[in-house]
């Protein structure tokens, strides 16, 4: 009987899709090697998306700049800065130019109907961006009644699919919530 290596693969698939997100393969290595081996996956993604704060490259804006637009985004629609910035890290590792492998784009992957629909014009603008994606949670929190939760899931797999299922809807979603609210919680005990 042959071995099958199935999960393994989509395990490595995933990993390599996260190291070309962060389009730091070689960061991710050594963030790998340098995290000793109890540490949670979640730790790794949030070691790996903190640039400095004045840093440019590729992709990056200023991250005071981000933190200014998360900031004046959540006051406005009554979200917790923490919680943006956790959505933000697991959808993009704070990189204004990503682009998903089903269309999502920018810091907050916004598709393109959902970007349209929020006014967003130019998603790869991270004050347009940012303040779409916000406004969008915003919206998915008031629908499901404050469950944080759910308005994640119906952010990471589409609301259609949440209503239907009655619950989180995949695996996947499941695991983008659980790592988002870990980073959420982390980042509240920070503050």
């Amino acid at each position: 009987m042959t071995p099958d290596y199935s999960n393994m693969n989509k395990v490595l698939d995933r990993m390599g899709e996260i190291a070309r997100r962060c389009s730091q393969p070689f960061e991710f290595r050594r963030a790998l090697q340098n995290t000793p081996p109890e540490s949670r996956f979640v730790d790794v993604l949030d070691k790996l998306g903190k640039p400095n704060a004045g840093k440019r490259a590729s992709g990056y804006a200023a991250m005071d700049d981000l933190r200014r637009h998360v900031s004046r985004s959540a006051e406005k629609h009554n979200i917790d800065e923490e919680l943006i910035r956790a959505v933000i890290q697991v959808e993009s590792g704070w990189r204004s130019d990503a682009v998903s492998s089903k269309g999502a784009r920018g810091l907050m992957q916004l598709m393109p109907g959902t970007a349209e629909m929020l006014g967003v014009e130019d998603v790869f603008d991270p004050e347009q961006n940012i303040e779409g994606g916000v406004k969008y949670l915003a919206q998915l929190t008031d629908k499901y009644n404050g469950d944080v939760e759910m308005a994640l899931a119906a952010y990471n797999a589409g609301p259609s699919r949440v209503n239907v299922s009655g619950g989180i809807p995949f695996a996947e979603t499941a695991r983008y919530v659980k790592n988002v609210m870990a980073l959420y919680h982390r980042y509240r005990e920070e503050e």
